[in-house]
């Protein structure tokens, strides 16, 4: 199958633009927020749920469904579209931020990744050719490259890095099979522009349907991504979908899309929810907070979530407090469905031609990055 990506519009006064990807289980408007299921699963929400909210494309996991319930057992079974029941398009990364993040278990070398399973502590590897074999058989529309995800401020080793996960791409695209799945590359360089420059250059000389960008949201300043996400994003072709990995804070979003990114993904909005936060415009709100403990408003009085058209501040802190399943449900709702109509609003912004005015209101909710980091009160 031939992976398309159709360039609908650009906003003339900055690198957002609309798109369309065309996969197997159909097209991707873009920019877009995929939600994360990692186990086959977005946490405590159902296919149906997710249609409603207006989600088109998810994330899986490469590395925990390897371990469980595994990867040839999906494939029996039809392919992880049919086992968890979404007919829309999927992307599974290739298990190597998980890997990498085994600090403490896992040993590199130049031919792979040895490490522990976070389960019952056997040991595993993953090789540039185990990865595309998992991703083959778990059948996602998009799969990516077997990269090192490493820390972003050490520049040697940066460096060092980067030459490992160019050797594992051209691994990754020798050892691809199948046709009907696009196989992104990762660009990677840690906070240097030179770096992530040249990891861009290389990757686009391989031709692949799209771009990611890795190994960003991993600990360093706003300013940094930003320069890493202006070093990056005009170096990608402007035919292909630029990808940025891992990434869902609603501010992030709006500023990834002013300089050209097309996809995100994040476990935020459903992390937070289980963490009994709600996200709205300019922050979020505890909702283990005894303020709450009497307010009858919604979470957003002017959101049109099921959450909100139905339930209020304090019942929603009843079950927080309670652990109830209930609760989850019902603050992931709401946070996909406000990152998700974020992104809608910002198609129809580009659509009009009011990007830069949505973007400039948008954006003066939250605290300015750099003044915030300066201060100390930048979220961790």
């Amino acid at each position: 199958m031939s992976f398309t990506f159709e360039l609908l519009q650009q906003d003339p006064a900055s690198s957002a633009r609309l798109g369309r990807f065309h996969t197997p289980h159909g097209p991707i408007e873009t920019p877009v927020f995929a939600p994360v299921g990692t186990q086959a699963t977005v946490k405590a929400m159902r296919p149906r749920d997710l249609r409603e909210l207006g989600a088109t494309l998810i994330l899986s996991n490469t590395y925990h469904l390897y371990l469980r319930p595994g990867d040839e057992l999906i494939r029996d079974l039809g392919g992880l579209h049919q086992f968890m029941a979404w007919d829309g398009p999927i992307l599974t990364d290739s298990g190597g931020f998980q890997v990498f993040s085994l600090s403490q278990t896992r040993k590199i070398d130049a031919d792979g990744v040895t490490f522990q399973s976070h389960h019952d502590g056997a040991y595993h590897r993953f090789t540039p050719e185990k990865s595309i074999a998992i991703q083959e058989n778990l059948g996602a529309d998009i799969i990516m490259m077997f990269d090192e995800c490493p820390p972003p401020n050490d520049y040697d080793y940066v460096r060092e890095s980067l030459a490992r996960t160019h050797s594992w791409a051209e691994r990754c695209l020798a050892a691809r099979t199948r046709t009907d799945q696009a196989l992104f590359g990762i660009v990677q360089g840690g906070i240097f522009p030179d770096l992530r420059r040249e990891s861009a250059r290389f990757l686009v000389d391989l031709d692949l349907p799209g771009y990611a960008i890795g190994g960003l949201a991993v600990g360093e300043s706003k300013a940094e991504m930003h320069a890493a996400l202006d070093a990056v994003c005009p170096a990608l072709p402007q035919d292909k979908p630029c990808y940025l990995m891992g990434v869902g804070a609603p501010e992030d979003l709006v500023n990834g899309v002013l300089r050209g990114v097309d996809i995100f993904d994040c476990v935020l909005p459903t992390r937070l929810a289980r963490h009994g936060s709600a996200m709205v415009k300019g922050g979020r709100l505890n909702l283990r907070n005894a303020q709450y403990e009497r307010d009858a408003a919604a979470v957003d009085p002017d959101c049109a979530c099921p959450t909100c058209q139905n339930y209020s501040r304090a019942y929603l802190r009843h079950l927080v407090k309670s652990n109830e399943i209930l609760g989850h449900i019902l603050l992931s709702t709401h946070n996909l469905h406000f990152l998700l109509n974020l992104m809608a609003d910002i198609r129809k912004a580009i659509r009009k031609g009011t990007l830069p005015q949505f973007a400039t209101e948008f954006l003066s909710h939250y605290p300015d990055p750099a003044a915030a980091e300066q201060a100390g009160t930048a979220e961790p």
